[in-house]
């Protein structure tokens, strides 16, 4: 199968396209190196500049933001202020599909423009929430394939809008009531963002059904390869024909980081925690101080990745000795130590402990995050605390509740088992593969 995949690839020019920030970029780099190294791919990606060193490790060339605007996780809050204000989940994601999403999208088409001059690329990957999709695919006439790297976000009858983090409705009258949300999330709480992106289209030609934008961007692509397993998403009877489930992206694991990080400590308790907020989430008293403040000083080992915020002052706040407090942890050295994993809910990271059979406590409503914690929380493979700034008593329960309930591990453990049966490369690949042979099918017609 990889043979003939490599003969297919190999040589084949492929642009990498991500938005600025680690939970978009990070779980298609594992990828980017399978088509660079298994199958002879040349591969370059294009970027914020705060991925250069990333890159530079890789061995991939990196093109840099020129003309787009640079809004990533470091200066998000310095660039736009006023987003601070701003309470209500459904309107921040809104104002974040207008200003760090939408409003780039041109941008990005000026840049990508310029770089196919001297990279006539072949075939671009993007995140699912890069803007620049329908432009490349549209006015390039390239093929495009749409990683998914949050869960589904495709609008469906049978759900509630992406967004309101709603379970699948228990009866027709709910179903009804998703329904008129529906029709009033797009000529009220997402109006500005649909017309905003639209607009931008219309300028150029580019004929879209008026839409959320993740809809949009999912229909004006070759192909969506959704990230994940069915089982960890609700069922829908009207998902897209382009939608292709391909297990769990990961991002690229450097023989140096692996059995990278030891502390005896771990041989000394029985029970170990991973608490983390990722790294563009700042304020610490959201997650890691809660979780701290629960267990200091009881007989669990907690390891905190704090993503470079604030760790001295952690460390200087809680000094117990069952405390580990660092900037970053491999963790796929430590997960495997590990029992239970506390996180805000960013979607690779709950991969990643769903792949390492660990039932979660998740605390995140903002960044589309509320919809990753509610999958959690209605597939029962954690503990979903429906806030973004929990208690210290309410993580030190749903912890005890996971430990003396055996029900949320099991979940955990099958849902790994499914994911082990995506070989996630190789599907992804077949689909380049299928979609470069298409367009070459549609050039021979013209």
């Amino acid at each position: 199968m990889e043979a003939k995949l490599r003969s297919d690839l190999h040589g084949k020019k492929v642009l990498f396209a991500t938005v600025p920030a680690d939970g978009h970029f990070n779980p298609l780099t594992g990828l980017a190196k399978y088509l660079q190294e298994s199958m002879g791919c040349d591969v370059r990606w294009y970027t914020s500049v705060i991925q250069d060193e990333k890159l530079a490790k890789l061995g991939i060339p990196h093109y840099p933001f020129v003309h787009a605007r640079d809004i990533n996780g470091h200066n998000l809050e310095e660039v736009l202020p006023e987003r601070r204000n701003i309470s209500d989940p459904a309107a921040k994601l809104n104002f974040d599909m207008i200003h760090v999403f939408a409003r780039r999208g041109p941008e990005y088409f000026k840049d990508i423009q310029e770089i196919h001059r001297s990279f006539p690329f072949d075939v671009m990957i993007a995140d699912s929430l890069f803007t620049g999709i329908p432009f490349v695919s549209k006015k390039m006439h390239i093929p495009v394939v749409n990683i998914g790297i949050i869960p589904l976000p495709e609008t469906s009858a049978y759900l509630a809008p992406y967004g309101t983090a709603l379970h699948p409705p228990k009866s027709e009258e709910e179903l009804a009531a998703y329904r008129e949300m529906h029709k009033t999330m797009l000529t009220t709480v997402f109006k500005e963002s649909v017309e905003e992106y639209t607009a931008l289209l219309d300028h150029e030609g580019i004929v879209a059904e008026k839409a959320a934008l993740c809809d949009v961007l999912i229909k004006q692509s070759d192909v969506y390869l959704q990230i994940g397993s069915p089982s960890f998403e609700y069922q829908r009877k009207d998902i897209g024909k382009n939608v292709h489930f391909i297990g769990a992206l990961f991002p690229y694991v450097y023989q140096d980081q692996q059995n990278s990080w030891y502390d005896e400590r771990l041989e000394k308790y029985k029970r170990v925690i991973l608490v983390t907020q990722g790294t563009v989430e700042r304020d610490v008293s959201k997650i890691l101080e809660p979780t701290l403040e629960a267990f200091q000083h009881k007989d669990v080992l907690v390891l905190a990745t704090t993503g470079g915020n604030g760790t001295k002052e952690l460390r200087g706040k809680f000094t117990s000795s069952n405390l580990i407090i660092e900037d970053y942890l491999p963790f796929d050295t430590v997960m495997p130590m590990v029992d239970i994993y506390i996180s805000n809910g960013g979607y690779g990271g709950t991969l990643l402990s769903i792949k390492h059979k660990l039932p979660m406590v998740v605390a995140g409503l903002h960044e589309g995050k509320s919809e990753i914690c509610a999958r959690v929380g209605y597939f029962e493979c954690g503990i979903d605390l429906r806030t973004e700034y929990p208690q210290p008593i309410q993580i030190l329960d749903a912890v005890n509740q996971l430990c003396q309930n055996g029900h949320y591990k099991n979940n955990v453990d099958r849902l790994a088992g499914e994911l082990e049966e995506y070989p996630s490369h190789i599907l992804s690949a077949t689909h380049i593969v299928e979609i470069l042979h298409q367009k070459e099918k549609e050039n021979l017609t013209v």
